[in-house]
């Protein structure tokens, strides 16, 4: 830009990719995104998520697609929870430390329990039903 100064292009350039990055972020929260927030956070029927030795005893797995985060507590006991944030509805992205992460405002969730342990998020994820029945894990109504 002719006679403005070298500072003053760095921070309209850093200002556009911030614009960018935040209509990224706009995106993946919104109900045009794949894994954008649902309408229902439940299923509305039943969901055969596969083998049920997938998520670990002691752990958890999420199912993305599904927008379901399984527990294991013990052998053969299963804990299903919606994994939309109940804050503003990004579907979660990943676990760590058995604490299920949502990408788009930070909010962390407990897998066991479905707590809200860190904010922006305060409510629970929904509990959703789930059983293990020939080896594989159903979630959802009537499971």
């Amino acid at each position: 830009m002719p006679g403005h100064s070298p500072a003053a292009r760095r921070t309209v350039l850093k200002g556009a990719a911030l614009a960018g990055a935040a209509g990224l972020g706009a995106a993946a929260c919104s109900t045009e995104s794949k894994l954008g927030h649902a309408k229902d956070p439940v299923p509305t029927e039943a969901v055969d998520l596969g083998a049920a030795d997938a998520v670990p005893v002691g752990g958890a797995k999420l199912y993305r697609e599904q927008r379901l985060l399984v527990s294991c507590p013990a052998e053969g006991q299963y804990k299903a929870f919606s994994a939309q944030c109940t804050h503003a509805g990004c579907v979660l992205d990943k676990i760590v430390a058995n604490e299920g992460n949502c990408p788009c405002h930070g909010s962390r969730f407990d897998v066991t329990t479905g707590k809200a342990l860190q904010g922006p998020a305060t409510v629970p994820l929904p509990e959703v039903q789930i059983k293990a029945e020939n080896g594989n894990l159903i979630a959802g109504p009537d499971a």
